[in-house]
């Protein structure tokens, strides 16, 4: 089955990377129609997948990742269309010269050919990743979670119908509908067919990826992001900010899970975010000089486990851990973070720079929440994930990082001497 799906997305692949970026944005607008005209059969299908989840005891947060309604399926759409608005970088030429041979050369964008995503309960994601694909010429082969099986297939028919209107291949954006893990398995090592794999899940999916997969792979996506309170912070900025990064939509990788306080402040702070928590419904979980702050206060408080610093709540809970300075908070930062989106909340110019140079994350921010690392809110449109890595592509992943270069040269009958 797989080596079927992978020579239809091959093919579909050369056929795309034809077409003109006025093409590209009639199929987008095409499947936006498409997800508005047929919401019905893909949110039936979400409830199936939604009572299944919840007889299988999914998790709060999970089960608001999988969540669709009318409104969020209308967003959706919406993304879409906001993609045709993006500026296409296929064909962009991004540098070259005339060489002293006479050969003129230049470096253009061409796309990647076939991506492969291999995602979880995120029904969003199936949309994010075949307008981004098609957008930049791409086919994409996509692996969402046994959660959303019957949402990602009902998602992904309606996006084929809307492909074979416009005279494109279904081939072009195809989904894995099995649940068998072996399938997962056998897709990474279809390199003969997927130029890039993107894995977004746990930390174990990442894990299988990196040490399985015969295709190069783009990892992220796991956020556990902090947020460091200086003793210059002012407490009530501050804590709206804290406020913003925790509860806005506790489910998101960008959401922070660890609370650094300078030890110059926290006799101060600690009470007020005790009661700031309390009224957001958030339980914190604090080291020993945090403890004995908090543990009077309103909000739900325990002793924090040594695990909990590794590791995403994706709920309403948050660590609190008191430090002696700048140089302990981003010690934590580098012992614990997972390069994803880090901030410090301060009035002292010295300590935002040097926590913009020395902790080493893909978005860092200054008197802001973690909760912007996104491609729509950075200005990329729709993101096909966020990487933590270093190579090709780093932070919300927008149309540039679908698409690789390839060298051309101009002559005039020209040899090399």
């Amino acid at each position: 089955m797989l080596e079927q799906m992978g020579a239809a997305a091959k093919a579909a692949s050369y056929k795309l990377a034809l077409l003109s970026s006025r093409e590209k944005n009639r199929v987008l607008e095409k499947i936006a129609d498409y997800l508005e005209a047929q919401s019905q059969q893909i949110l039936l299908a979400n409830e199936q997948d939604l009572a299944d989840a919840r007889q299988n005891g999914l998790s709060e947060a999970m089960l608001d990742r999988l969540a669709l309604n009318p409104a969020r399926l209308k967003s959706i759409a919406d993304d879409v269309r906001q993609v045709c608005n993006l500026a296409d970088p296929v064909g962009q030429v991004i540098d070259g010269g005339l060489l002293d041979s006479g050969l003129r050369i230049e470096r253009r964008r061409v796309p990647l050919g076939v991506i492969g995503v291999i995602y979880e309960a995120r029904p969003n994601v199936t949309v994010d990743v075949a307008s981004l694909c098609l957008k930049t010429g791409n086919a994409a082969i996509l692996r969402g979670g046994k959660e959303t099986w019957r949402t990602n297939a009902a998602t992904v028919k309606v996006i084929q119908q809307a492909l074979e209107e416009c005279g494109l291949p279904a081939g072009a954006v195809q989904a894995i509908e099995s649940p068998d893990r072996a399938l997962v398995n056998e897709m990474l090592r279809m390199d003969k067919y997927i130029d890039m794999l993107i894995p977004r899940g746990g930390a174990g999916l990442h894990k299988l990826c990196r040490e399985q997969s015969t295709i190069p792979v783009i990892t992220g996506g796991i956020g556990v992001c902090h947020i460091v309170v200086d003793d210059s912070a002012e407490i009530a900025p501050a804590l709206k900010i804290i406020v913003n990064a925790k509860t806005q939509r506790p489910s998101t990788c960008n959401t922070v899970e660890t609370l650094l306080v300078h030890q110059g402040i926290a006799e101060t702070f600690l009470p007020a975010l005790s009661k700031q928590m309390a009224e957001s419904g958030v339980t914190l979980h604090a080291d020993d000089k945090a403890l004995a702050l908090l543990k009077d206060g309103p909000a739900k408080v325990d002793a924090v486990k040594a695990q909990q610093y590794d590791d995403e709540y994706l709920s309403l809970d948050l660590n609190v851990k008191v430090v002696a300075d700048l140089d302990a908070a981003i010690a934590h930062i580098r012992a614990h973070g997972t390069q994803h989106s880090d901030a410090i909340l301060t009035r002292t110019l010295r300590n935002a720079d040097r926590f913009i140079n020395e902790v080493d994350s893909s978005a860092v921010y200054v008197n802001a929440s973690t909760r912007f690392t996104d491609g729509g809110q950075f200005g990329l449109g729709a993101e096909v994930a966020v990487s933590t890595q270093k190579l090709h592509a780093r932070g919300p992943m927008g149309l540039e990082a679908l698409t690789t270069y390839k060298w051309i040269g101009f002559g005039d009958d020209t040899i090399r001497a």
